[in-house]
């Protein structure tokens, strides 16, 4: 439970390894103030502030609920700021507990919703926002009345949500990792319910009844380290009821509230992204297994609805991967360059920060629209639009024989298995007791492509490199005995057979003939033609299923294989669907399960964009 607890204080601290000493205390002194909001709410706000005050410094602020640690004025964290650049550069650097949380006042609302038209003390995030820094540029010593904000994770949702603030002083906004919709990513992936985040339900389900510095909420006791067993042992999410029970309200609102209902929709960000007026930068990785949907949602609203500066850098990082200088960035086994990272911060973070808060905007910024990594030939490449516009459409038919070609099938034809919820697919070979998986998400999936209820469609081997571009979108035609499915898209890169190991390739694997996954999506059957009201199939009845994947930039060499794989179940990443319907999966019984036969006709496509030569 302590780990889960420092991995999100390690994200929302944004540390980074010091290439040499520099002690935070010798440079800044460190103030802790309570900030009256609107409503007369007091939020623990903690500032540090260069020591030399013979010139001016913008602030550069982080709201979080995962803790301003360590508390006291005589306590100092070991790194501040976006990055070591930046800490070292000067700036006055704020870290503020938002509503609810640790040591400031108020009621904690999950991904509270926006108000447009707040009148009187009403509140939500963005009037925080602009109160805080209406306190700061006004009481601050030495700032020069520029703002920026940033943060990843959700603190990152936090970073998109003062762009809503509308406060004249905020020049800056990067939020990275941005959760954008509850929905879509972090607990919900296309409705189906991330089973891996039932346990960081306790972070945010316990409300706490004054300020504290100390953790007021526990997580459950599983008393085992496979968590592919206690999930399958489990049984029906009701199961887990006794782990929570009422005193969760987060875990209540999850069960209540099945459907994309006016719940969740008031709380997603993305809706209210118009007519943003601080420049933006969003940042995230291809790999980030937890918000990936949130940064590729936020820049492509505000790139639609804006005229603000917005650009987008998306780089072969895991969930907050960015924020470290380790020199090896790989993803699980997979080996991606080196000081990628420490190019972004110094060449890409720190240049957009300095230009609006230090430089006022004069000039160019000297950054492209977008930097994109390429992660199969393993390179950043810039564009000024994102997507790019030089591409080509590519459709792919999913024919006889379980092969992928731009021949479109005529025959009505079917691939075939069984999905049994007692022997659900894993979503890796490499399952451990962890709050969030991370290296699946560029996982060998060779244990899979060899199981009977997974199907594997797939190219011959390519003469030239095909880079991809921007979303994917599956276009199935299934049917099912049953009346209800999930339907998991995977898309592969098959690496050659003469394919070298990395330095960080498992013991038990070898990169000849690696199946690494690129992109993957679920979606919940019953939401396929609307997220709000859900419907069951028709046993037996081909149906159309349209799967969204998020985008991707990545080039299939000379030589590799581009895969789908198709199957029902993902294990325990997301919970297990009953196939037989029922208005509320957080109520299946134990009968509802069945065993179920599923085909996906040989009409189906997956279709993308390729980039030209």
């Amino acid at each position: 439970m302590k780990k889960i607890l420092l991995l999100f204080l390690f994200i929302s601290y944004s540390c980074i390894t010091a290439q040499e000493e520099f002690s935070v205390k010798d440079y800044y002194t460190k103030k802790e103030v309570s900030i009256p909001m609107r409503d007369g709410i007091k939020l623990h706000t903690t500032i540090y502030s260069p020591k030399d005050t013979s010139r001016e410094y913008p602030i550069i602020m982080q709201r979080t609920p995962y803790s301003c640690q360590p508390y006291g004025e005589d306590q100092f964290r070991s790194k501040i700021g976006p990055n070591e650049t930046m800490m070292k550069d000067g700036y006055i650097i704020v870290y503020q507990d938002v509503r609810g949380r640790w040591n400031s006042e108020g009621v904690y609302d999950n991904m509270r919703a926006f108000i447009p038209n707040k009148k009187g003390k009403e509140v939500d995030e963005a009037s925080d926002t602009y109160d805080t820094i209406d306190w700061l540029v006004k009481n601050v010593e030495n700032n020069n009345g520029n703002v920026g904000v940033w943060g990843i994770s959700y603190p990152g949702f936090y970073a998109t949500y003062a762009t809503l603030s509308g406060h004249p002083a905020l020049k800056a906004a990067s939020p990275q990792a941005c959760i954008g919709d509850f929905f879509f990513d972090d607990f919900h992936h296309n409705g189906a319910y991330l089973l891996s985040y039932w346990r960081a339900t306790a972070l945010f389900g316990y409300e706490k009844t004054k300020p504290t510095t100390e953790s007021w909420y526990q997580f459950p006791e599983l008393n085992t380290q496979d968590q592919y067993q206690f999930f399958l042992d489990a049984g029906p999410l009701s199961n887990l009821d006794k782990y929570y029970k009422k005193d969760n309200i987060f875990w209540q609102q999850l069960k209540e509230h099945p459907n994309y209902d006016e719940f969740w929709q008031s709380r997603g960000i993305i809706q209210h992204l118009e007519d943003i007026r601080p420049a933006t930068m969003v940042v995230g990785g291809w790999f980030d297994a937890e918000d990936l949907y949130g940064p590729l949602s936020t820049y492509k609203k505000i790139e639609k609805t804006s005229d603000n500066y917005n650009t987008l850098v998306m780089g072969p990082w895991s969930h907050g991967d960015w924020a470290r200088t380790k020199e090896r960035q790989a993803i699980g086994n997979v080996y991606f360059g080196d000081n990628i990272s420490k190019f972004f911060q110094d060449s890409i973070e720190t240049k957009f920060f300095n230009h609006f808060l230090k430089d006022n905007g004069k000039g160019k910024t000297g950054l492209p629209e977008a930097y994109v990594f390429d992660t199969g030939k393993n390179k950043w490449n810039t564009y000024e639009e994102w997507p790019p516009k030089n591409t080509s459409k590519k459709a792919l038919s999913m024919g006889q024989g379980q092969t992928l070609s731009e021949i479109m099938t005529l025959q009505h034809s079917a691939e075939e298995f069984v999905s049994d919820p007692k022997k659900p697919v894993p979503y890796s070979e490499d399952i451990k007791m962890v709050f969030t998986p991370r290296k699946y998400m560029t996982d060998d999936q060779r244990f899979a492509a060899r199981r009977p209820d997974v199907l594997v469609f797939e190219t011959p081997v390519l003469e030239e490199d095909m880079t991809i571009v921007g979303d994917i979108l599956a276009k199935l035609k299934v049917s099912t005995t049953g009346t209800a499915a999930d339907w998991v898209v995977k898309i592969i890169d098959v690496f050659p057979p003469d394919a070298k190991d990395f330095e960080e390739t498992q013991d038990y694997l070898k990169m000849s003939n690696y199946h690494m996954m690129v992109r993957s999506e679920v979606m919940r059957g019953r939401f396929r033609n609307s997220f709000e009201n859900p419907e069951p199939f028709v046993p037996n009845e081909e149906t159309a299923v349209n799967i969204k994947l998020q985008d991707v930039y990545h080039t299939f060499k000379k030589g590799h294989k581009l895969q789908v794989q198709i199957q029902s179940t993902w294990f325990p990443l997301i919970d297990i669907n009953p196939q037989t319907y029922v208005d509320n999966i957080f109520e299946a019984e134990k009968e509802d399960f069945k065993k179920q036969t599923h085909k996906v006709y040989n009409s189906s496509t997956i279709e993308f964009n390729v980039l030209d030569k």
